[in-house]
């Protein structure tokens, strides 16, 4: 199973390892992509802070990750599993699962990233601000600019297993097609709730992103191991999860799923 995951705005403050070694970095395909990128930041944040600040979206209160991003290449750097902090990474734990789960979350894991294309989650980075939303003078829109290398990269790292697609929008650079789309389930979280005895349903960051990542995290403790996304539905209501299921209207597509939530606990 391979697990696609967003990135997170919140992020360790520092490193506290070596600095970045661009070639031990999983998915290798990427390298030349990731070189690229890197290389246009950080020659755009030590040159000119204003300008990076309106290509990155950062107001002045954000200026120090400006210099973040200068120094991405002598910075410390941690795991992409202890880097990324928000929401989701603190509903899924990583620090506290058991080493079996830790060792699945290893194999499985791979989180999207404007600046790396993707990573796993043992891949040392240094603290950077990059989304894939951002639009480099050089290379463009880092959303396209990924689309490319990936396509040749990611079926490679989906093997023959199931693909659970837990990305938001934004960091959809690679779409799986084909026989891999068939086996990839892309998840959604609804919060459903009571309005004038009538029952309505939207999209709400938090439950989204915190459902995720238990979902995630329960995948792992339980070490299951769904071949297709009709067993992922199984699987999950198995655990106590309410999905609503949507199989492709023909081949080749992914499948859509709905997890249903009334509160987080």
């Amino acid at each position: 199973m391979l697990v696609l995951l967003p990135p997170s705005e919140g992020k360790a403050a520092s490193g506290r390892g070596a600095s970045l070694k661009p070639e031990s970095l999983s998915l290798p395909g990427l390298a030349p992509a990731r070189a690229a990128v890197l290389d246009e930041l950080v020659e755009l944040c030590q040159a000119d802070e204003e300008k990076a600040r309106d290509v990155l979206g950062l107001s002045v209160g954000l200026a120090g990750e400006v210099g973040k991003n200068a120094e991405l290449r002598t910075a410390g750097t941690r795991p992409a599993g202890e880097l990324y902090t928000g929401v989701l990474y603190d509903a899924l734990g990583l620090a506290t699962l058991e080493t079996a789960a830790r060792r699945r979350a290893a194999a499985s894991l791979l989180v999207f990233s404007g600046l790396w294309g993707a990573v796993r989650i043992g891949d040392r980075i240094p603290p950077y601000r990059c989304s894939m939303g951002v639009k480099l003078p050089g290379l463009g829109a880092l959303g396209a600019y990924w689309r490319t290398p990936m396509e040749t990269v990611l079926p490679e790292a989906a093997g023959d297993g199931l693909v659970l697609d837990l990305r938001s929008s934004a960091y959809k650079a690679w779409k799986p097609k084909g026989e891999v789309a068939s086996r990839t389930a892309s998840v959604r979280v609804l919060h459903a709730q009571i309005v004038d005895g009538v029952e309505k349903r939207s999209v709400v960051s938090h439950f989204n992103k915190a459902t995720k990542g238990r979902l995630v995290r329960d995948l792992l403790v339980t070490g299951a191991r769904p071949k297709d996304p009709a067993q992922l539905v199984e699987v999950l209501r198995d655990l106590g999860y309410v999905v609503e299921a949507e199989a492709p209207a023909r081949a080749g597509r992914p499948w859509s799923l709905d997890v249903v939530v009334t509160e987080i606990h």
